[in-house]
């Protein structure tokens, strides 16, 4: 039988983009039918410039963050932004061009106190990899010792990506993770402000475990070393209270090859070379843009062999620069 031409419709539909489904899984709550990403879709940034120095077996990546498949991990509808995914095997591709042997999990905003995301990552890297969580007053103390076994060691308070400065609300925040934690071989990981530290600074030299912070302390590099808050932050390393990342330079600095933080960094290794981390901050979430909150916000394009080249320029001493990626974390993260 033959058709009437006017009875046939064609319809040509342009083959999906990994944004479109990421698009639509935000719209719908990120509950939508979202499948695993492929290499049809783009890929989270990868290194093109190659790293031009030894970097030392063991050497670690502190501060790094997976999105999963939104179907089997879904964001928290108070998140302040929607990531692009980023999956176990592009970190594994990153790290195998920067020489990068151990990691560190760290788990991203987006999933509020729900870490099932970190720790399917976690068991996927196996022995290589620990992570830091994030809770609340409702995580049960059985909770805190499955995650352990599972490879955490660590929570999280990120009051940086919300733009909280609240003094009172951040010690809250330390005295509630302190007690959570106690008696477990764990640290406190904080992303706030110099002058939140600076205001916080009695409590937190009181803590009985480590503080880290992330991204150069929270200090911003037009400022320079004398800026409000350092010296708290100084002291607390200097007193072996505390860690800070060099991790997230594009957070602290806008200048060309980010030449003014430089400074912070040395600043740091001089007050105590044995407390200062590294970190890459991939895949580099964008989560300073203004975009409605279930607007995808694609990852930035930091070229990270670059971002790990600036290492052995503030630091061209091999021997702070190894303990930075291999002897301080083996020893924090308890490798």
């Amino acid at each position: 039988m033959l058709l009437n031409r006017s009875e046939i419709t064609i319809e040509f539909k342009p083959v999906p983009t990994r944004r479109d489904f990421l698009i639509a899984a935000a719209a719908a709550g990120t509950t939508a039918l979202l499948g695993p990403a492929t290499d049809a879709f783009a890929s989270a940034s990868q290194p093109t410039t190659p790293v031009n120095f030894k970097v030392p077996p063991g050497a670690c990546d502190c501060h790094v963050h997976i999105f999963g498949d939104p179907q089997r991990f879904p964001f928290t509808p108070t998140r302040t932004y929607t990531p692009e995914a980023a999956t176990v095997d592009e970190l594994r591709n990153m790290h195998r061009a920067l020489h990068i042997d151990r990691v560190v999990v760290i788990q991203a905003s987006v999933y509020g106190t729900d870490n099932s995301c970190t720790l399917d990552a976690i068991k996927q890297l196996g022995p290589r990899a620990r992570g830091i969580a994030v809770i609340d007053e409702k995580t049960s103390s059985a909770e805190l010792d499955r995650m352990h076994r599972g490879g955490i060691r660590g929570v999280r308070i990120n009051l940086g990506t919300a733009g909280q400065d609240d003094p009172a609300f951040a010690r809250e925040r330390l005295q509630k993770a302190l007690r959570q934690i106690g008696g477990r071989p764990w640290h406190v990981q904080m992303y706030v402000s110099l002058p939140v530290v600076a205001a916080i600074e009695k409590q937190l030299t009181a803590a009985t475990v480590p503080i880290v912070f992330d991204h150069f302390g929270g200090a911003k590099a037009v400022l320079g070393v004398q800026q409000p808050g350092m010296a708290s932050l100084l002291r607390l390393l200097q007193t072996e209270k505390a860690y800070v990342k060099i991790s997230g330079v594009y957070r602290a600095s806008s200048a060309p090859d980010y030449q003014d933080a430089a400074p912070l960094a040395k600043v740091f290794v001089a007050a105590n070379p044995e407390r200062v981390l590294w970190g890459s901050d991939w895949p580099h979430p964008d989560t300073a843009s203004a975009r409605e909150t279930t607007e995808v916000s694609p990852l930035l394009p930091i070229d990270d062999g670059r971002m790990l080249n600036l290492l052995a320029t503030w630091l061209p001493n091999v021997a702070p620069r190894n303990a930075i990626l291999g002897d301080n974390p083996a020893k924090l993260y308890r490798f």
